[in-house]
């Protein structure tokens, strides 16, 4: 049986992570054996895309702690502690706006 998202065939978890995050894992954890030279591009590319969506960090923190609860759940102690500081950091955003 084969898996869709949109228009997109999901072959394995990395294809579904990375519709979620909307860019390849590898942009965000790097690759065995890149150079300082392609780990600053990687950097210089993962900062214009936290600077055009500054909500991403606080979205992958919320699926992170979801998914560690639905698939971990000797974690999920660990996992709730993201939650109130996601909370946190929306609210303070509010205030300031």
């Amino acid at each position: 049986m084969k898996s869709f998202v949109g228009m997109h065939q999901v072959v394995s978890a990395d294809d579904y992570i990375e519709l979620a995050l909307g860019s390849p894992v590898e942009l965000w954890l790097g690759v065995e054996g890149e150079s300082e030279m392609e780990r600053a591009a990687r950097e210089d590319a993962a900062r214009d895309i936290l600077a055009d969506n500054p909500h991403l960090a606080d979205d992958v923190a919320r699926i992170a702690a979801e998914a560690i609860d639905a698939y971990v759940p000797e974690l999920s102690n660990v996992a709730s502690l993201a939650r109130p500081i996601a909370r946190r950091r929306s609210a303070r955003k509010a205030v300031a706006a």
